[in-house]
């Protein structure tokens, strides 16, 4: 089973030509269906507050839920190794988990996969290099909002090694729910 998770922000839709493009192509190469199913048809969005629309599907739709959303904070970051694979957006979050919970003094942890950093459990993220924002070459799930701030030229894309992360100024964290978020006073420990 696979997921979206989509913003719902007084009844506004975010970012949902990247969240379909996703969900079709996953759909394609996991269930080998080119049968299209337009998420505008099946998103009733709330029409106040903020909401977390989460789909799962595999060939077809399973569940669409509205969950109210609260942002967290984030300060304190580990930098783990691990050889996970998490290229498709699976529903089940346990290897994902698992890896967070080994480290329960800090906020989240930032996957170290193949010498290179890659994201959080919970989003892609961006490191500022005084020009411009860097966001790794290869992370662990292609995010809409990465893709989309991509495709803006807002977010280059390199590598970036853990040692690496000193000549950085600023971090931030990229995922559906957030958008960009700068995270200011953080610490990241090796």
């Amino acid at each position: 089973m696979l997921l979206e998770t989509i913003k719902i922000e007084n009844g506004e839709i975010n970012n949902i030509k990247y969240h379909q493009k996703r969900f079709d192509n996953s759909r394609e190469k996991l269930f080998h269906t080119k049968e299209k199913i337009n998420l505008d048809d099946i998103i009733i969005p709330p029409k106040s507050r903020l909401f977390r629309c989460r789909i799962v599907y595999d060939k077809d739709i399973k569940t669409v839920e509205y969950l109210p959303y609260t942002p967290k904070t984030f300060k304190r970051f580990k930098i783990i190794q691990s050889d996970i694979d998490y290229s498709f957006k699976y529903s089940d979050r346990s290897e994902l988990d698992s890896l967070k919970a080994k480290y329960p003094d800090f906020d989240e942890v930032i996957i170290e996969k193949n010498g290179l950093l890659s994201d959080t459990t919970i989003s892609n993220i961006a490191f500022f290099d005084g020009h411009e924002w860097i966001t790794p070459t290869s992370p662990l799930l292609n995010g809409t909002m990465r893709a989309k701030l991509i495709d803006e030229g807002f977010l280059k894309v390199k590598d970036i090694k853990a040692n690496g992360i000193k000549n950085y100024t600023k971090f931030a964290l990229i995922n559906a729910m957030m958008g960009f978020r700068e995270i200011e006073d953080y610490c990241i420990e090796n």
